[in-house]
């Protein structure tokens, strides 16, 4: 477990939204657990990546371990060139590359995990749902994000997926911040 100052960052480069790194998107297919070290080699290596974590509090034997965990295991997102593919697949920590066909609606979708992510609230994983109402949050730091709203026992979740990897994550929410809306066209 790396020490809180250890951790890459979450982007890379830090202070630009995803939406203004210029290049290709593709998606790493990580190692197990390789996910924070090719975080570092790519920003060694200046390649623009995004890699959403959240805090994860365990407790065991009467004792709390704090750690900065990838939202979406096994996955990076990184954005550049043909070179730099290249050189993220010579790192030796990567099972795969996915080519993102839908360039748009994958920065759509990971532009609003970043604004949650950047809002500082907690990021959990959630199953994936393909069907459920579409919601916008009218208010607060997440104004604007749309998702799935769900309930869970008195709780409100929106549920923030990403299509290509078949994966989702939530945030909890006040049902009164939110109103249902279509979906956006990049989800019909």
């Amino acid at each position: 477990m790396l020490k809180e100052a250890h951790n890459p960052p979450i982007s890379y480069p830090e202070g630009l939204a995803i939406a203004q790194f210029i290049g290709r998107w593709w998606v790493a297919h990580t190692r197990s657990r390789n996910e924070k070290a090719l975080a570092h080699d790519l920003l060694a290596r200046q390649i623009s990546y995004f890699l959403p974590m959240s805090w994860n509090i365990r407790r065991h034997r009467h004792r709390a371990f704090k750690a900065l965990l990838p939202v979406f295991s096994g996955y990076l997102f990184f954005c550049g060139t043909e070179a730099d593919r290249l050189a993220v697949l010579k790192t030796n920590r990567v099972a795969g590359i996915i080519d993102v066909v839908d360039q748009p609606k994958l920065v759509a979708e990971l532009s609003q995990i970043e604004q949650a992510l950047r809002s500082g609230v907690p990021l959990l994983p959630h199953r994936y749902i393909k069907e459920g109402q579409w919601c916008r949050v009218t208010a607060g730091p997440l104004m604007g994000l749309e998702g799935i709203m769900i309930q869970a026992k008195n709780l409100a979740r929106l549920v923030l997926q990403v299509d290509m990897l078949g994966q989702a994550t939530y945030v909890e929410i006040d049902m009164r911040m939110i109103e249902p809306i279509e979906a956006p066209s990049y989800k019909r």
